[in-house]
């Protein structure tokens, strides 16, 4: 029993050592029962809970061995108890610890000839109270909204009521305290870690390992040695959090995941608005150019481009030419010149797609792209090559907005060509969205790949 009780202490040190089982729960929408707007305070969360447990008790500790224990040969014994949390923070809070139980161990340190003092001690707990403050790791995450396992620290002080009982080698069962009153009152300190499974909103798994250090050798009513008596507690319990079902739990809630859910819901915001005043500007303006057209022929004459090629009828010597077709000043179409694009013309675009970066989430390119987008700039004024640029997105967000922003990143590269002196006319902006992907999506590295923008010279 010892055996396993060494082996499943170690297995949960591991763990907690280990971080391999920090398992997430998916994210979710901002609008969920887990988020909280970032800084707020305590009121909007479940901040106290209440725990029951129980397991076994032993003298066997991780901190000692045989040798240096009071009694050779430790047996477990049932313990229980209970808990009471207040979080005051996502990763600490303080709670009240309760516990009784039995503590049982065989065969003493032997006497000076060699012979054991007693063959048997069994310590009863009357009770236990101790504040302990529990140390909630690993709920600090950006991709993930809330831990599924909760590894926790505990540390404390508090006092016990025990009665400890001696039995010598025959069979004679004593207290320890001969002076009437067999119970002890005694200070100890309670260390322990362990882990919490989040099996329900509210309602927590708890599996948990302490060592308590009692401050005197009167523990197992044997003074052998110089060292002070020591046992632990193995349990298994639940944990309920008090509160409205509404609330998220402190203990579990995980801030950072908030704050990038703001920003995300407060940049969403931001881009509805601009778009909103995009599209009012553009009614305007539509309304304007309607209101010229109506009331002023001649103007309509000078404004009016029927087949679409960018020159006004007046002006257009080759009318009704196809959609697309490029033209020259009079509107008539281009003599396609033969292009020829070397490996050195193509490597040039390469580096600009390597070396080009947005500000997040925006259309706005990064000085750090300029100098290689000068480069491509350089090579279409020398060249006259034509250049299509297509935008990609993952398929993080909606559809829309994905479309949009491809689009607007594909558009934001062109402006910049031009303002570098590239012909406007040679260069192509189109936005795909999320609907050319080159990579999965389930991966980081697979979005990372989606989101692109191409370049092809022609």
């Amino acid at each position: 029993m010892k055996s396993n009780l060494k082996k499943a202490t170690l297995l949960l040190t591991g763990i907690m050592v280990g971080g391999k089982l920090f398992a997430q729960t998916p994210d979710t929408t901002a609008t969920g029962n887990d988020y909280v707007k970032p800084f707020s305070g305590g009121d909007n969360f479940r901040t106290w809970s209440i725990g029951v447990h129980g397991g076994m008790l032993t003298p066997y500790t991780i901190f000692g061995t045989n040798g240096r224990q009071d009694f050779k040969n430790p047996t477990e014994q049932f313990g229980y108890g209970a808990y009471i949390k207040k979080q005051i923070l996502p990763s600490l809070g303080l709670q009240a610890d309760f516990l009784k139980g039995k503590v049982r161990g065989n065969n003493s340190q032997p006497d000076a000839n060699g012979n054991p003092v007693y063959s048997q001690y069994t310590t009863n707990i009357n009770w236990s109270a101790a504040l302990s403050a529990n140390i909630t790791l690993a709920n600090i995450n950006w991709r993930h909204d809330k831990p599924f396992i909760q590894p926790y620290l505990t540390v404390g002080a508090g006092s016990m009521n025990y009665t400890p009982k001696i039995t010598t080698p025959g069979g004679q069962e004593t207290n320890f305290k001969t002076d009437g009153k067999a119970s002890i009152n005694e200070i100890f300190i309670p260390l322990g870690l362990g882990l919490k499974f989040d099996i329900a909103p509210g309602v927590n798994l708890d599996l948990g390992y302490a060592v308590n250090f009692v401050q005197s050798d009167n523990f197992d009513g044997f003074n052998h040695g110089s060292t002070n008596d020591r046992f632990s507690y193995a349990h298994v319990g639940l944990e309920f959090a008090l509160g409205g079902r509404k609330k998220p739990q402190m203990a579990t809630h995980n801030p950072v995941s908030s704050m990038r859910k703001e920003y995300l819901w407060e940049n969403q915001q931001t881009k509805t608005a601009l778009q909103r005043q995009i599209d009012a500007e553009k009614a305007k303006n539509d309304q304007l150019r309607n209101d010229l057209n109506t009331t002023n022929a001649n103007l309509a004459k000078l404004t009016t481009d029927s087949d679409g090629d960018g020159v006004v009828d007046v002006n257009d010597k080759c009318p009704n030419t196809p959609a697309g077709t490029k033209v020259d000043g009079s509107g008539c179409p281009l003599a396609k010149p033969v292009v020829y694009v070397t490996e050195e013309d193509k490597k040039v675009v390469k580096d600009a797609i390597k070396n080009l970066e947005f500000d997040l989430g925006k259309a706005t390119i990064r000085p750090h792209s300029y100098p290689s987008l000068d480069r491509v700039a350089n090579l279409l004024i020398d060249k006259n090559f034509s250049l299509k640029l297509a935008g990609h997105t993952d398929n993080t967000g909606s559809k829309d907005l994905n479309m949009r922003l491809s689009k607007d990143r594909a558009e934001s590269i062109k402006s910049y060509l031009v303002s570098k002196g590239a012909n406007a006319s040679r260069i192509e902006a189109t936005g795909y969205g999320q609907n050319q992907p080159i990579a999965t999506n389930k991966t980081a590295a697979g979005r990372q790949a989606n989101r692109r923008v191409e370049f092809t010279l022609y």
